[in-house]
């Protein structure tokens, strides 16, 4: 006989829940919207791979998916994987609930290698030095259905980390360094 744990029900119900009901969170700031279980759904359009795990059940993040999210976000142009920061994790989550949207976040940028960082930062002034992409505490995330404006309100709408508007490239930057807001 198999006996199946309150949390591996509860990790079971949550795999199959279409959204998580908004609650205010203690875990990070106020996070508005990250709920008892956060579920982080995105793909990346550059590996092709699609990532949906629960990472969070009633106040405990689950090991195995945070993993899993670091390997997703890892740099695909060195293949080198960097622990994810559950809470930049946590922002992005509260975010895409707030936002009320079903449609998964296209990761454009999670970590990010020191050489990656310095080749892009060659081709372009918008990319830090010291950019929080390098220590895994950074997302540049995308939707369609969803404009820049309305992205960067629900991040803001978080008061955790870093969030920057990138209109004319059609992203948003979320991170977990201090709380601070840029973009046009």
């Amino acid at each position: 006989m198999t006996t199946i744990s309150r949390r591996g029900l509860l990790g079971a119900f949550a795999a199959t829940m279409v959204t998580a009901a908004p609650t205010m969170s203690n875990a990070f700031g106020l996070l508005k919207g990250a709920g008892d279980i956060r579920r982080i759904r995105m793909y990346n359009g550059r590996t092709g791979e699609s990532l949906d795990t629960v990472y969070w059940i009633e106040g405990e993040y689950i090991p195995d998916a945070l993993k899993e999210i670091s390997y997703f976000a890892r740099d695909w142009r060195t293949n080198q994987i960097k622990t994810i920061d559950a809470r930049t994790i946590d922002i992005a989550a509260a975010a895409h609930n707030l936002m009320d949207v079903n449609e998964p976040y296209m990761l454009l940028s999670g970590y990010r290698s020191p050489k990656t960082n310095a080749m892009l930062r060659s081709h372009s002034k918008g990319v830090a030095k010291n950019s929080l992409h390098m220590k895994g505490q950074a997302t540049d995330l995308r939707l369609k259905s969803r404009s820049v404006s309305q992205m960067f309100k629900a991040a803001s709408a978080c008061h955790a980390g870093g969030v920057g508007k990138y209109s004319r490239s059609n992203f948003v930057h979320m991170d977990c360094g201090p709380v601070r807001h840029w973009g046009a």
